[in-house]
């Protein structure tokens, strides 16, 4: 499975550096949040308005996507077997995720540290105001109801005459905005830069280091389950995870830089197709698994609740364990991929728990910013390989 070039060659020009521009970007915004730290938490800006920006570009290709695959089937019964198969996978992949979150952070123990070190992390809020609260989970649930309706109004075109015709309008308007969000995310490593300046500057390096393991395990966490879990189950299928990742680099990258798989839903669909997977089971896995198949966020909040356990040296019972995993695995169904949710989840899982204090949730908003890039990564190769497996067991 070989990447596929993008035949736009400005795009293509400038993603051949893709990789230089994002490390750069996380150099220099560390940099400018250590030595220039006033400035660096100005910055804070531009991420908002690049979300704002690109945020209104994902539903109308959600859209247009599922009308197109459901207006254009042959079999409509093929579309209900795909859904059920991904379900079955998500729920399954899920629970791997969230046991081997949990699991990891009681090997590595990330909150077995003094408490008085990350007191000055604590901001004065617990959810500062760039978050939105729950207003953006709900908005983003709705990505299923606009699942719904793009899958009622596909079947309407379906018993169309002319619905070959329909359907291809339907395509051209998503090449179209497909091309002009391809655009737009050039800007990815300007993003970056501020989204890290503003981190570091805000809190500072200083004040990070006594959380340093939670960060570091979190992403040797997720680095482990992807080589080992989702390598194992692709090398059954006798792909090699690191080619097929290879051809998706950029998807990544723009996940990495933006702190956001949603963002990179629409490219990921148009990528995933261009490397041969079929058409029908990218749009509806990619789509549902936005929602349902959050590989990352489900690691993230395993080991964010045992590190705070740890931080406030809470025990928990073998059967505790269990009801924590299912209760991770209902509040990761509401954090979608975009920047913030992750940590709302964790807000919902907390008080859940109802053992843990939750003014502790201050100390993992410090580093919520990297923890939601290695969210971000995590839950688009998620999707990705998610996409391959039920594609080829439609083969």
């Amino acid at each position: 499975m070989t990447p596929i070039e993008n035949t736009d060659p400005i795009i293509d020009k400038l993603n051949k550096s893709l990789s230089l521009q994002i490390f750069l970007a996380i150099v220099l915004g560390a940099l400018v949040g250590v030595y220039f730290p006033a400035f660096a938490i100005q910055l804070q800006w531009i991420g908002r308005l690049f979300v704002s920006v690109i945020e209104p570009f994902v539903p109308p290709v959600i859209f247009l996507s599922i009308v197109s695959v459901f207006g254009s089937l042959e079999n409509l019964k093929v579309a209900g077997r795909i859904t059920a198969k991904a379900v079955v996978y998500f729920t399954a992949v899920s629970i791997v995720a969230i046991v081997f979150g949990i699991c990891s952070a009681l090997i590595i123990k990330p909150g077995k540290i003094d408490r008085s070190l990350v007191e000055a992390i604590a901001p004065a809020k617990l959810i500062p105001t760039h978050y939105e609260g729950w207003l953006r989970v709900v908005m983003q649930n709705g990505m299923l109801l606009l699942f719904i309706l793009a899958v009622v109004v596909g079947i309407f075109i379906n018993r169309l005459a002319k619905r070959d015709q329909v359907v291809r309008v339907f395509e051209q308007l998503k090449s179209v905005v497909l091309r002009l969000l391809r655009y737009i995310f050039l800007l990815a490593p300007i993003v970056t830069f501020s989204g890290i300046a503003y981190t570091v500057g805000r809190f500072g390096l200083d004040t990070l280091l006594p959380i340093g393991k939670m960060l570091a395990g979190t992403y040797i966490t997720m680095f482990l389950f992807v080589a080992v879990i989702l390598g194992s189950v692709l090398a059954a299928l006798k792909v090699n995870l690191y080619s097929y990742l290879g051809s998706i680099k950029n998807e990544l990258l723009y996940a990495l830089g933006t702190s956001s798989s949603s963002s990179v839903i629409p490219l990921l669909l148009e990528k995933l197709e261009k490397v041969g997977l079929k058409r029908p089971v990218v749009s509806l896995v990619t789509v549902t698994g936005n929602s349902l198949n959050l590989n990352g966020t489900c690691i993230y909040l395993g080991m964010a609740v045992i590190f705070l356990a740890q931080l406030y040296n809470v025990s928990f019972s073998w059967m505790e364990l269990s009801g924590i995993v299912v209760i991770i695995l209902l509040t990761s169904k509401g954090a979608s991929g975009i920047p913030g949710t992750g940590f709302l989840a964790l807000v919902t899982t907390i008080g859940s728990i109802h053992k843990i204090p939750v003014e502790g949730l201050a100390v993992l908003l410090s580093i919520d910013r990297f923890m939601s890039e290695a969210r971000a990564i995590t839950n688009t190769i998620g999707h990705a390989v998610a996409a391959l497996i039920i594609s080829r067991s439609e083969s």
